[in-house]
């Protein structure tokens, strides 16, 4: 698999929503709303078919204890799953890369920097002692979101795909291998904006541990090689805007990611 490529074959962008232990601010306020994302979450698969192109990229939100402590939410039962198109991936790698906010987004989106889990083989009802068989590798990601759509449409019981498909939404990082982190239940995510610290926390932190996602996601869908999985944010996540250098990591020196962020063209 390219090193930096690899999501030019990726099939779904998957993301896990409630999984970082937070529970107060911008993204849940209440046990009923994130009922309401958790319904949402299990109509993505069929509604989202006709935006998939060769790969998925799934989501799980609400992923560490700490942001269900910070925002008083009980665990939820189950893992919450979303979908982002693929065209919302931005290559890290190449020089410059800027993530633009969408002129209908009035120059405010969030950041939330992720660990991602790249599926290796077709995986289906796969069971949590299996899963990590399943993984091919990693990446790191920056998932970013419209939060003033997101928080209009939740309380409606509304789909929040709008808020987090736009184009460069999904910066990633060049491929690392197993062998480059052969403890992926316990690395630390962190992200800087403009120079000040603003996330930083462990993957052991993680509400359902990774093989407990794919598990739970292959009970509902098939994953397939190069599907992108990220697990969820630590706490801290927060808005930026135009002008501002968002700079994120893996670990100590694993990998980093440097992207500024522009207006729409």
């Amino acid at each position: 698999m390219p090193s930096t490529k690899f999501f030019q074959s990726t099939r779904k962008i998957i993301g896990a929503g409630v999984n970082y232990n937070y529970s107060n601010g911008p993204y849940f306020t209440s046990t009923s709303g994130m009922r309401a994302a958790d319904k949402i979450a299990l109509t993505l698969p069929g509604y989202t078919t006709t935006l998939i192109k060769r790969f998925s990229l799934l989501f799980a939100c609400l992923s560490t204890r700490e942001i269900l402590l910070l925002t008083n939410t009980p665990k939820p039962d189950a893992p919450v799953i979303f979908f982002k198109p693929t065209s919302t991936l931005l290559d890290a790698e190449s020089p410059s890369p800027t993530i633009r906010v969408p002129r209908v987004f009035g120059g405010r989106i969030n950041f939330e920097a992720e660990l991602g889990v790249i599926i290796g083989r077709r995986a289906a009802n796969v069971s949590p002692d299996q899963a990590m068989s399943y993984i091919s590798g990693y990446c790191l990601a920056l998932d970013m979101t419209g939060m003033d759509f997101i928080l209009n449409a939740r309380p409606k019981g509304l789909p929040w795909c709008l808020g987090k498909g736009f184009d460069t939404s999904t910066p990633v990082s060049r491929f690392i291998t197993r062998e480059e982190l052969p403890d992926p239940n316990d690395v630390r995510v962190w992200c800087d904006v403009n120079g000040i610290r603003k996330q930083d926390d462990s993957t052991a932190e993680l509400i359902f541990p990774i093989a407990e996602l794919i598990s739970y996601t292959s009970r509902f869908m098939t994953l397939e090689e190069n599907d992108l999985l990220l697990t969820g944010t630590p706490a801290g996540a927060g808005p930026v805007k135009p002008g501002d250098i968002i700079e994120c990591g893996l670990g100590t020196d694993l990998v980093r990611m440097r992207c500024t962020v522009e207006n729409e063209c």
